[in-house]
């Protein structure tokens, strides 16, 4: 179920390139349908919302639901200004700036080896930028996806506060307030007519809303529970490594020797952020 929702997760990217609609659209459009996909989903496993728990975390949820939508906007935009693999590479540096945001937000300390693997993820995310320095369209692209990733990282953050509630029904609402502030948002900043939506759009909007939402979120957050941390933490590379692979293959967009050596830095160095604990735990039990 987690590959799955990992192998979901990587085509993300094709399917909103070969889409015409302003980013801000797309994103609204996936926040509702996602909405409408989990709760279907709710409603069938008869999960019910607790009431007094959402308003206990309320604060939270909105800040999380509001950054969602504007994460996704910024990701969008990211995939159009510069290739879908360097635009997911910027957007997986959010786990680096979590590890650097940790110690103020959350308090946690910042250990020698997770300032080495942030330093090396950053050096990275350098080389990739570098390698596309003179192409403005496509450094543009990597500034949406560093952004992105920061939002994202606040959602991380932010749901760390969240209690007493599970993943299911965090995403509901986050999706749900997301879907709420997108269509304020559209309806200020938009122009869009049903002639916009042909037989195409419908057909990909459906796919990203709920194969790309309802159904991988389910998939993801049901897996999660059944496997290791650490096994997840490792599988979550599929997703990156996967949409990198296609974005060649299918829309032939090759990336540089700097920036290969860019990406093996960023992955192996959140990878090995991942496991590192585990592996020290294991040796220090052997012995």
């Amino acid at each position: 179920m987690n590959i799955g929702a990992m192998l979901i997760f990587g085509t993300l990217g094709i399917f909103i390139f070969n889409l015409s609609l302003p980013s801000s659209v797309i994103a609204m459009l996936r926040a509702v349908i996602g909405t409408v996909s989990i709760g279907f989903f709710m409603l069938v496993t008869k999960q019910k919302l607790d009431f007094k728990v959402i308003r206990n975390n309320l604060k939270y949820l909105l800040i999380s639901g509001i950054a969602l939508g504007f994460n996704w906007i910024l990701l969008f935009e990211a995939y159009r200004y510069t290739t879908i693999a360097v635009a997911t590479l910027c957007y997986y540096m959010a786990p680096v700036f979590v590890i650097l945001l940790s110690p103020l937000v959350l308090k946690e300390k910042l250990t020698p080896t997770m300032a080495a693997c942030s330093a090396v993820a950053i050096l990275g995310a350098v080389l990739i930028s570098g390698a596309t320095a003179g192409e403005g369209k496509s450094f543009k692209g990597i500034i949406f996806g560093l952004i992105a990733a920061v939002l994202y990282c606040g959602i991380i953050l932010t749901n760390k506060f969240i209690r007493n509630q599970s993943s299911t029904e965090t995403t509901f609402l986050q999706l749900a307030i997301s879907a709420i502030i997108m269509i304020l948002y559209v309806s200020f900043t938009e122009k869009v007519s049903v002639a916009d939506f042909d037989t195409k759009t419908i057909i990909l909007v459906l796919v990203v809303g709920i194969i790309h939402t309802g159904i991988a979120y389910v998939l993801y957050f049901g897996s999660v529970q059944r496997i290791p941390a650490q096994t997840a933490a490792v599988f979550s590379y599929i997703d990156p490594v996967s949409s990198i692979i296609l974005s060649a293959v299918l829309l032939s967009q090759k990336m540089s020797m700097l920036q290969i050596i860019g990406t093996v830095l960023i992955l192996g160095a959140t990878l090995f952020n991942e496991i590192y604990p585990t592996l020290k735990k294991r040796r220090t039990g052997a012995q």
